[in-house]
């Protein structure tokens, strides 16, 4: 279990399905409200459109008790003066929450003959009992205001006969009381209605419902079928790196680095992956090869000296007489110079730096070249003596090793040289010898590389001197190479950068 889902396959489906479940959650969400407040405004519009047609008769002068008001559910009505008395409801209207008012019957009373719309509705949401059956509905209250004219005091009576069927006399005295309290001190509360006409929220309650019902049974639906896709995509991904997996176990286990991991024809970074990996092994495998072969040579020029000091001592202990002290001094000195030479090597290829220390490179190229009984050309001079960084031991041996290659090689001359090209200080090694061939320029550098034409073992070379130099120059950021002198002969150019 925890290897399933330590995977990369594993994590990757998780985190798919739960980014796309938080983005169906937050959209759900918003549709959902989205929806809710769009049915209610609807209603809301509803509401007011039916109010706006009640008020408009209201206004045109039509009483409040001739006004036939709907009675069907989805409308119900409600007319309120400014007293608060409510003067007339749908017929199954049986109670109102949320208007500030209660759906009771009306009181008799006189209604003005016209008047204006207020422009504003006032919406709320409350609930509602019809015929017994109790609903939510959203309501928009419209206030009818009376129209002041000279006539006001006889509207109250010409509404109140129309009211009436046309015959005052005929009201009862409880009647003729409530109506007279209505009018009395002309007071226009009671000759402002508000008319409330509301719209039922079932449909928009039983549309949320559903579409969270929906959501419900098709979101885990939906999130099943992003895990399984995303898990059948990653697999498939997936695949080309548990090949490259498999082809390095195989590899570390055979330790063949001749092998290849295999790289897809597509063009992603698994495939830039197994490029990349078949370049390491490649390199890999050259690092080992070049190992084994300096492994082979350096135990090949250790073993002749070894091989001739042991025989002249053997041949000492025989034959006291017959001793070569001096042979084995020189080739116990041999064996000194190699072992340095690969002790140096190997500090080399562990990637040892140079400590970072200001190096007169003049006063190295002046001691060099009066060892080698040579005058060194240095110019121009400069106040600071050419100073670079580095270590003044290992520039001192890539010009001591310099220096011995070309007179090993030189017919009667060799030049020792320092100028400034730039930022850097130029060291120029040369000398009238054979030269090295064009096709043979780099190889020279290599461990263990003898020129035919220009190099034996008996003229004390092991191959190793311009290796350690070009190394060395590589370690201290600058350069070594072979070229041609002019007029013949070999010439070797050092670049160091300079410090200042």
């Amino acid at each position: 279990m925890r290897r399933l889902f330590g995977s990369v396959r594993a994590r990757a489906t998780v985190a798919a399905t739960l980014v796309v479940a938080v983005v169906l959650v937050a959209a759900g969400t918003a549709v959902v409200l989205s929806l809710r407040a769009n049915l209610i405004d609807r209603a809301g519009a509803d509401a007011e459109s039916a109010a706006r047609k009640v008020a408009a008769r209201l206004a045109t002068g039509t009483s409040w008790d001739a006004l036939d008001l709907p009675d069907d559910d989805d409308e119900p009505v409600q007319i309120v003066d400014g007293t608060g008395r409510v003067r007339a409801v749908s017929e199954d209207l049986e109670s109102v929450s949320g208007t500030g008012t209660s759906g009771v019957r009306p009181s008799a009373g006189p209604a003005p003959s016209g008047g204006t719309l207020d422009d504003d509705a006032h919406l709320s949401s409350g609930e509602a009992v019809i015929d017994g059956d109790r609903g939510t509905y959203r309501w928009a209250a419209i206030e009818v205001k009376p129209r002041e004219s000279e006539d006001d005091s006889g509207s109250g009576s010409g509404s109140g006969s129309g009211a009436s069927g046309g015959d005052s006399e005929a009201e009862t005295d409880d009647d003729s009381d409530s109506g007279s309290e209505a009018e009395s001190g002309g007071d226009d509360d009671a000759r402002t209605f508000t008319v409330f006409a509301g719209a039922p929220l079932d449909a928009a309650d039983s549309a949320v419902r559903t579409a969270l019902t929906v959501m419900l049974i098709g979101l885990p639906v939906l999130l099943a079928v992003v895990a399984a896709v995303t898990w059948a995509v990653t697999r498939r991904a997936l695949r080309p790196v548990e090949g490259i997996r498999a082809e390095l176990d195989a590899i570390t286990g055979s330790r063949d680095l001749a092998r290849r991991v295999p790289e897809p024809a597509t063009h992603d970074e698994i495939a830039a992956l197994a490029r990349t990996t078949n370049a390491t092994l490649a390199a890999l495998q050259d690092a080992v090869d070049k190992q084994r072969r300096f492994v082979a040579d350096a135990s090949h020029e250790l073993r002749s000296p070894i091989a001739s000091l042991r025989t002249q001592l053997e041949v000492g202990v025989e034959h006291p007489e017959f001793l070569d002290l001096d042979g084995a001094v020189e080739d116990t000195v041999r064996l000194q110079h190699l072992a340095a030479d690969l002790l140096l090597l190997a500090r080399l290829d562990a990637g040892e730096r140079p400590p970072d220390r200001p190096v007169r490179l003049a006063d190295l190229v002046a001691r060099e070249a009066a060892e080698h009984g040579l005058r060194a050309r240095i110019e121009p001079e400069r106040a600071d003596g050419y100073e670079v960084r580095g270590s003044a031991p290992q520039l001192g041996r890539i010009l001591g090793n310099l220096l011995d290659n070309a007179r090993r090689h030189a017919r009667s001359e060799v030049a020792l040289a320092l100028r400034q090209e730039g930022a850097d200080a130029v060291v120029t090694v040369s000398d009238d010898g054979p030269g090295v061939p064009p096709a043979e320029r780099d190889r020279v550098f290599e461990r263990f590389v003898r020129l035919d034409d220009a190099r034996t073992r008996d003229e004390g070379g092991a191959g190793l001197g311009l290796a350690i130099a070009r190394d060395a120059a590589h370690r201290h950021g600058g350069s070594l190479v072979a070229g041609e002198r002019p007029g013949g002969g070999a010439e070797f150019v050092l670049r160091v950068p300079l410090s200042g």
